[in-house]
């Protein structure tokens, strides 16, 4: 019963917040704006951190297990652009948005609740769930694709730099593998999983900031439910992810 109650306050949120018309288009277009620059600039960094050490493990594994075997070296660059493309790159860079972004929108949505800015808003008749929790849901959903493509690109740059000067592979085989057995399809399940995961972490965090009551230790627990919550989120639809699209 309190799964269905969260549920379903969860779903009459998500309506409010895409269903109603805005106020006033300048103020959604400037603030879908901002949001696109926090997201999108503010975890660039931290994502291509993240891929280029992705991208380098994967490849050392990978050159260790293939080491001695009758497999050519040249398929580590193949297995590190399908790793990077179907599983690394969306899934684990998500999963640090969720702690970055989520954490952030709960905070934010939470100290507003607490301090009464959103009840004043609504007395002026300002729909705020819109407002507040649509443009971060819509740049999150433009940027964070733009972050997982520049996720794979960096781990793949990161798989050559762990490898070929180090005298693993050369170059050429390295290339060879990353343009081998090349399947267009795989970028597709990149991106859903992309969007899915872009939507997930935005709006549960959104939800657990909306409704927090009480004081600073309540603020804390909605945070860290949002960060949990999110994460659990994305790895189950990236298992449900997994078994429809492949």
């Amino acid at each position: 019963m309190n799964f269905l109650y969260h549920f379903g306050r969860y779903t009459m949120l998500m309506g409010n917040s895409f269903f109603a018309r805005p106020e006033s288009l300048r103020m959604y277009r400037k603030e879908l704006l901002r949001q696109m620059n926090d997201i999108g600039m503010g975890s660039l960094f931290i994502v291509l951190l993240i891929s280029v050490f992705m991208g380098a493990v994967a490849a050392l594994q990978f050159a260790y297990q293939l080491d001695g075997q009758l497999v050519p070296l040249y398929y580590i660059g193949y297995i590190v652009r399908d790793f990077a493309l179907i599983e690394a790159a969306p899934t684990i860079t998500c999963l640090v948005l969720a702690g970055k972004i989520g954490s952030n929108i709960a905070a934010e949505l939470g100290g507003m609740r607490q301090k009464e800015h959103i009840d004043a808003m609504e007395i002026m008749g300002v729909n705020t769930a819109a407002f507040l929790i649509r443009p971060k849901v819509l740049a999150a959903l433009i940027m964070i694709p733009v972050l997982v493509t520049w996720a794979v690109f960096v781990a793949v740059v990161g798989g050559y730099l762990a490898t070929v000067p180090f005298g693993y592979l050369t170059d050429v085989d390295y290339i060879r593998g990353v343009h081998a057995y090349f399947v267009p399809y795989n970028v597709f399940i990149m991106y859903v999983k992309a969007v899915t995961f872009a939507f997930l972490l935005t709006t549960v965090p959104a939800y657990q900031g909306y409704f927090v009551t009480g004081g600073s230790i309540e603020l804390g627990r909605a945070s860290t439910n949002a960060v949990v919550f999110s994460d659990i989120l994305i790895l189950l639809f990236d298992y449900l992810i997994a078994v429809i699209l492949t």
